[in-house]
């Protein structure tokens, strides 16, 4: 009897350590709030050498989601107010059949985007990946984040630890259906942002280095 309640007091323990712990972090990750700007197209002074636009799901034939063109159009604005010099877009094209950086570009240059403003990372498989590579292939040190509100905490949190100048931008500009859904998940995702910048993990590719003041065209590929 003795060993029984033993060994469930010792399983309450390690269950409470771990749901504060996992409150600490969370709470951690929400701290890097304070990095992001109220109202962008106001408050940010100076231009900046490029906004980070974080991928989100697309459809066939290049749909773009709800969460995905307001990231965009967010960009756009800042792009045409000349606070950013480049558009970059990291995100998932990881075959033929499914590519997020592509169907960006084409709703940028169907917006009037120029095409050399227009930069991609293919390999942008979530958003540690995006922001190793915004720094390693693209040399990039200071600039802002295009993301929504549930996803620019986390997001900060990494740029931050990585040593990145970044601030971040709201792209929320409806209701999104499965919001709760994403506020979850972030919960989960928050777990594995915190072990990849302790851990110093490498994005999933490497790959050339690009030069943000060049054309962005260079990095375009033939999945059209």
């Amino acid at each position: 009897m003795f060993e029984k309640y033993f060994h469930w007091r010792w399983l309450i323990y390690i269950l409470v350590f771990g749901f504060w712990s996992f409150w600490l972090l969370q709470q951690r990750v929400d701290s890097f709030d304070r990095y992001i700007v109220d109202d962008c197209l106001s408050d940010i002074k100076g231009q900046r050498p490029m906004v980070l636009v974080l991928g989100a799901a697309v459809q066939k034939n290049y749909q773009l989601s709800p969460i995905f063109a307001d990231r965009l159009d967010t960009a756009i604005e800042l792009y045409e107010a000349a606070l950013v010099k480049k558009i970059l877009v990291s995100g998932d094209h990881g075959d033929e059949l499914y590519d997020e950086v592509n169907a960006a570009k084409n709703y940028l240059l169907a917006k009037g985007v120029p095409a050399s403003d227009i930069f991609l990372d293919h390999a942008g498989f979530d958003t540690y990946d995006s922001l190793y590579r915004a720094k390693s292939i693209f040399a990039a040190d200071a600039f802002l984040i295009v993301t929504q509100d549930f996803h620019l905490s986390r997001a900060l949190f990494i740029a931050q630890r990585l040593d990145l100048q970044a601030w971040g931008c709201r792209a929320d500009k409806r209701f999104y259906a499965d919001a709760e859904h994403l506020k979850y998940r972030e919960w989960l995702a928050s777990v594995k942002a915190w072990l990849d910048v302790n851990l110093r993990s490498k994005p999933s590719f490497g790959g050339a280095s690009f030069d943000l003041s060049g054309d962005g065209q260079m990095t375009w590929d033939e999945f059209n």
